[in-house]
């Protein structure tokens, strides 16, 4: 079980296990499919939460494509919703374009903060 500022996930563990991993695949699937965000031309990424610190350290490693590449999707949802309807159906992000773009960033920033508090509380002994 990995957790983060992101969440709990039991991701790791289900993917460990292929009888698992087939269980749980098509429930991801609908579940995914349910809450429509791929209707409106999202990643999962782009539903983060922004506000946490951890986070926005990671928005600012993206590269010039990848902040361009989310603030298009993010405008262009957000006229999808004031109209009330969802995309085209040829403008619905698929599955297999549907990567994790931000989680990589936000482990490594994790990482460096469990790393700077392990340095910050270092004790030196003087014999």
């Amino acid at each position: 079980m990995a957790f983060g500022p992101l969440s709990i996930s039991l991701a790791p563990y289900v993917q460990s296990s292929k009888t698992l991993l087939k269980w749980v695949q098509p429930l991801a699937n609908w579940y995914a499919n349910a809450s429509r965000y791929r209707q409106y031309g999202f990643k999962y990424d782009d539903l983060l939460v922004e506000e946490n610190p951890t986070v926005q350290r990671a928005l600012s490693r993206l590269t010039p494509r990848e902040t361009y590449d989310r603030a298009y999707r993010l405008k262009r949802a957000s006229h999808a919703s004031v109209l009330h309807a969802p995309l085209a159906k040829d403008q619905w992000t698929k599955p297999e374009e549907d990567v994790r773009y931000l989680v990589p960033h936000v482990s490594n920033v994790v990482a460096e903060d469990a790393e700077r508090a392990k340095w910050d509380n270092v004790i030196v002994k003087k014999h």
